[in-house]
């Protein structure tokens, strides 16, 4: 994808013709309210209420790669921005629009805030990141790719977190006994 954007290949003008489509087919307010799901100001507190909850539960190392995991987004989304440079949809003189920095603050503080507090929860997460990156597409604010770009890079974010999290409790005593 990201080739695809920096090169202008077949993939990058696909993606701006369907986002030209699909720009403002609902009301503007409700776009913009979906965007918001992953506004800092919205997506941190939900985050940091889970990691509270995780350290009273005695989850601190999971608690700690969740606010690891969210502290690593703005360090790879900005040099990505910059890197690509990449024309907003509806601000061509504007550049940085790839990829979405909402959808991977949306993705990675919704998936974590779930995973701490109950994976019953990961559905919800889900659906909030759905939305965030439906509306930001919607309203005009990114592209289809700078959307499915951060999907992708809060994945990687989200799976190294896991890993970090199940190595850091895997060497915690199970109670077990078993051969030695």
């Amino acid at each position: 994808m990201t080739w695809q954007v920096l090169v202008h290949g077949p993939l990058a003008r696909l993606d701006e013709r369907v986002s030209r489509s699909l720009v403002d087919t609902v009301p503007r307010r409700l776009s913009e309210l979906a965007s918001d799901l992953g506004n800092m100001t919205v997506a941190l507190p939900v985050l940091a209420c889970a990691m509270a909850y995780a350290v009273w539960r005695g989850r601190r190392a999971a608690a700690l790669y969740a606010g690891l995991a969210m502290a690593a987004v703005p360090l790879l989304v900005i040099p990505l921005k910059e890197w690509t440079a990449r024309p907003g949809p509806l601000e061509p003189w504007a550049h940085g629009y790839y990829p979405s920095g909402h959808t991977a603050t949306a993705m990675v503080a919704y998936f974590g805030a779930a995973l701490l507090v109950s994976n019953r929860l990961v559905p919800v997460a889900a659906v909030l990141t759905a939305v965030t990156g439906t509306g930001l597409v919607l309203r005009g604010f990114h592209w289809p790719l700078d959307v499915l770009a951060s999907l992708c890079l809060g994945l990687l974010i989200l799976a190294v977190s896991s890993s970090c999290t199940n190595r850091s409790s895997s060497r915690r005593p199970t109670g077990c006994s078993g051969p030695s």
